[in-house]
């Protein structure tokens, strides 16, 4: 990847592209710095670190910690991804939109992506004001509470106005720069990421010798007035960000064994072999070459998991949001040690999500009767299948079959994380499933398209 990168930078076009893609990515790190007026970013902050298992704190990770500290790009671009989504779906269900994306040629392509941009704009003013009621109700502003309805006005059109200059931002990329500029974007706000995992790894080796060296105990809180039980609670949610020495490059490999595993999936595909029937038209003959249909393992990317992710962190969420924890008593806080992150039931329940979803997009993304009319009509066969339906029949089962193997996949890196945290007991092991397969299949796209536009300059010997 160096290589190609290093390559790539030696042609005069590319080495433009790249510039500019670096330089719109400043300009979305440094609005990710910039606070929206009346918030108390402090107190978000501190209210945000207790929102680790829900969809607050799955939009804080894709985000780049932007939603945390309430900047003018704290949605980032989920209002364009989920408005994507929507599309998607009412694509297969509504005919008139579907004929628009098959039968419109470009002028239809263009019409969705202007139905598209519309729909990101009102998810952005809806996200925005949860967002504002948010802070409002819980008192995460300047002086306790908003005064007066334009505050709140001011508030959610500045995170409106700059969900839309991303998704802008995303398409002068795709446009000026290198690869997709929504899945650029989305990677940047991910990896800037790391340094506060690399202090969190520090911060957590320092309790971890704290807690050992004897330095904090129980009656270190207790001779602060703190009650027996209340000084218990507090010395167990130090020892959840304990992390023991030895298991730092046990974490490195694993990472390590995790993207490698990631890169082998993400490129892994079944090959149907296709064979095109000789056919005679005027003095020319066509035809009886050999061909095969390519089907990606992870044909879904990470969609299920988004998906799965938000659902299965639904009641903590709500639960969050009505002030209820997993130390309150009765029915409300029963639910969230259910759907808790370190418990079984909530992993089992990921699990299923990620599968059905797995299934469900692949169902979306690749139809068999189409292919295998496509087939039909151009002449092709799959050896040892009569065209028609037996070739879609066939095509069926082994879309079947990768599906699940895909599913497995996804469930596992999913899961890896919170099995980890488990085991040695580090409760903010910082080692997102969704984000790791995000950064890696953006990397890999992003040099594929390098090496596609240079291959397409002719020059010899370039990837070598």
């Amino acid at each position: 990847m160096i290589q190609t990168i290093r390559n790539a930078w030696a042609v005069p076009e590319l080495r433009k592209k790249i510039l500019f893609t670096i330089m719109a990515l400043l300009i979305f790190r440094l609005g990710s710095a910039i606070p929206v007026p009346y918030i108390d970013s402090n107190a978000l902050r501190d209210y945000m670190q207790t929102q680790s298992g829900t969809i607050l704190g799955l939009m804080n990770a894709m985000s780049g910690s932007a939603f945390s500290m309430a900047t003018i790009f704290a949605l980032s671009i989920q209002p364009y991804i989920n408005s994507s989504i929507i599309i998607q779906l009412l694509t297969v269900a509504i005919p008139a939109l579907e004929r628009l994306q098959k039968e419109g040629g470009e002028e239809g392509r263009k019409k969705i992506a202007s139905i598209t941009r519309y729909t990101t704009v009102a998810i952005a003013l809806l996200q925005g004001f949860g967002y504002y009621s948010l802070v409002n109700n819980y008192g995460l502003v300047n002086g306790g509470t908003l005064p007066g309805i334009w505050v709140g006005i001011v508030i959610i059109l500045s995170f409106t106005a700059g969900s839309a200059f991303l998704m802008w931002l995303g398409e002068q990329i795709t446009e000026f720069g290198i690869g997709n500029g929504i899945s650029i974007i989305l990677f940047a706000g991910i990896v800037s990421r790391f340094p506060q995992m690399v202090m969190d790894t520090v911060n957590g080796v320092n309790v971890w010798n704290r807690i050992n060296s004897g330095e904090v105990s129980v009656e270190t809180f207790t001779a602060l007035g703190m009650s027996e039980e209340l000084a218990q609670q507090q010395l167990a949610a130090m020892k959840s960000l304990a992390l023991a020495p030895w298991m730092i490059p046990v974490i490195i490999i694993g990472m390590l064994a995790l993207v490698v595993f990631i890169v082998y999936i993400s490129n892994a595909e079944r090959r149907l072999p296709v064979q095109y029937a000789k056919r005679v038209v005027g003095r020319k003959m066509y035809g009886g070459q050999s061909t095969h249909i390519p089907m990606k393992v992870n044909m879904s990317g990470v969609m299920p998991i988004i998906f799965a992710q938000a659902i299965a962190s639904l009641p903590a969420t709500i639960g969050a949001f009505m002030g209820v924890t997993k130390n309150s008593e009765g029915f409300g806080g029963s639910m969230m040690r259910l759907f808790d992150t370190s418990q079984v039931f909530y992993s089992v329940l990921y699990f299923l999500l990620i599968v059905g979803f797995s299934y469900f997009y692949a169902s979306m993304s690749f139809n068999p009767v189409e292919v295998a009319n496509n087939l039909k009509k151009n002449g092709g066969f799959i050896p040892g299948f009569r065209p028609g339906k037996p070739t879609a029949d066939f095509i069926t089962k082994v879309l079947s079959k990768i599906t699940m193997f895909g599913a497995l996949y996804l469930s596992v890196v999913a899961i890896a994380p919170i099995v980890t945290g488990n085991i040695v007991g580090y409760q903010s092991l910082a080692i997102g499933g969704t984000s790791v397969i995000i950064v890696v299949g953006v990397a890999l796209e992003t040099v594929k398209q390098m090496e596609a536009q240079m291959l397409m300059r002719h020059y010899k010997g370039f990837l070598e």
